[in-house]
């Protein structure tokens, strides 16, 4: 059962991958579930159908001569695309491939062969997270001196200046400064900002606080490990 309230009808999928007759079948599959789904051929078909005006995409890695990596890295790289989740589907499953796909920003990996049954759990999973997470707070910002996320929008800016954070690094951001000065540890960040039917690597949450204490430069330092017990925001 999908989460009460989600409107699935409003929501739009791109799948894209290199083999037509997959397409077809994920296309049907989840239109059965009730989302409005397109499909793409190839990263560059992708890019010309306005990908910013989609809900989630599911992307293949290994296609050419524009892969699913190349294409995921110019999305998260502008701001009218940055935050939109992404599912990669491949049949590379090797930890470096996941974790090249968890530094691209990447909200899950599927590798195949997989189930249907199994996309769909993901699709929703991820689909009731950002739902979820859009009704946190419906009232404003989080602010920290000059580091402020505007939890209606989704935008982080430093200084007053706006800074890309993917979807997953915002999370974890509003997460640490909802428990600022308290440690939390890996099980929990994990629990909190990915739900308990997606299996995640150990290390998901160190490669997205090494790459969100870059983005907000002088905050970064305020992101504070303890060894064998997690991370924390310091004041």
């Amino acid at each position: 059962m999908s989460k009460p309230g989600l409107n699935k009808e409003a929501i739009r999928i791109l799948v894209v991958d290199d083999e037509e007759s997959l397409c077809e079948i994920l296309q049907f599959n989840l239109e059965v579930e009730g989302y409005r789904v397109d499909v793409a051929y190839s990263a560059e078909q992708a890019m010309n159908m306005h990908p910013e005006n989609y809900s989630l995409i599911l992307l293949d890695v290994m296609m050419g001569p524009v892969s699913g990596f190349k294409m995921a890295q110019l999305l998260k790289k502008d701001t009218k695309t940055a935050s939109i989740p992404i599912i990669f589907c491949t049949a590379k499953d090797t930890e470096d491939d996941t974790v090249a796909g968890l530094n691209l920003g990447a909200d899950d990996y599927i590798s195949k062969p997989f189930s249907i049954r199994e996309v769909l759990a993901r699709v929703q999973s991820v689909l009731r997270r950002t739902e979820h997470n859009a009704e946190q707070d419906p009232e404003g910002h989080v602010v920290f001196r000059g580091l402020t996320l505007n939890l209606l929008n989704k935008t982080c800016a430093v200084n007053n200046i706006p800074v890309r954070l993917t979807k997953k690094e915002f999370e974890i951001l509003v997460l640490l400064l909802a428990h600022k000065n308290k440690i939390l540890s890996r099980e929990e960040m994990l629990h909190k900002v990915w739900s308990d039917d997606v299996i995640v690597l150990d290390r998901t949450i160190d490669v997205n606080i090494t790459r969100l204490r870059k983005k907000i430069g002088p905050y970064g330092k305020c992101i504070v490990t303890r060894l064998g017990f997690g991370y924390g925001f310091q004041e």
